[in-house]
């Protein structure tokens, strides 16, 4: 099992933010920038997630939505299209070079996180399944071309400016005393 743990901590190299799109309400048309401020337990400024307060401490676990670049091309071939806009997939963060399903840790003991540019840190939790919405966006079957290439949820842990080309580490989260005393 040990072997394990390590090669979940293991990866290969850095991602890259290719680009960050907003969600300013529901049904309208997304709003691509080249920076956004990520607000720790909240989202990210100017999109709706972060706009509503939530109840649940640290926040929601839907603050942000990332999907993985290489699976663009995927959905693409999978609904016969030659590309797609990740514009029309309605998440916030294009992430390339780096495996965002892997960045959630397999471990309670070892958890991960993404560290985005100079101060930003995320906590991946969970997948970000798609909506119903794709099949009248993309065409017939676009829903099921997308399970499992729909992309990842997480929590923001520590804000600051995110902006396209930003590097993406995931890293270790070095537990507490406490933490390790508990278990």
């Amino acid at each position: 099992m040990s072997e394990l743990r390590e090669l979940t901590r293991c990866f290969p190299r850095d991602g890259r933010i290719d680009a960050i799109l907003l969600r300013p309400a529901r049904d309208v048309p997304i709003s691509a920038v080249d920076e956004v401020l990520a607000i720790a337990g909240r989202g990210l400024q100017g999109d709706r997630i972060a706009a509503r307060a939530s109840s649940r401490a640290g926040g929601s676990n839907r603050q942000l939505t990332l999907i993985q670049a290489e699976h663009l091309p995927v959905i693409a071939a999978l609904i016969g299209v030659p590309a797609v806009d990740p514009a029309l997939l309605r998440r916030n963060l294009v992430v390339s070079g780096l495996n965002l399903v892997a960045a959630r840790s397999l471990f309670k003991d070892q958890p991960l996180e993404l560290c985005i540019g100079e101060a930003v840190r995320v906590q991946i939790t969970g997948p970000c399944d798609p909506c119903s919405k794709m099949e009248a966006t993309l065409g017939e079957g676009a829903y099921n071309a997308m399970r499992g290439h729909g992309g990842v949820t997480a929590r923001v842990i520590a804000g600051g400016v995110i902006r396209v080309g930003d590097r993406v580490q995931c890293q270790r989260v070095p537990l507490l005393d406490s933490d390790e005393n508990s278990r």
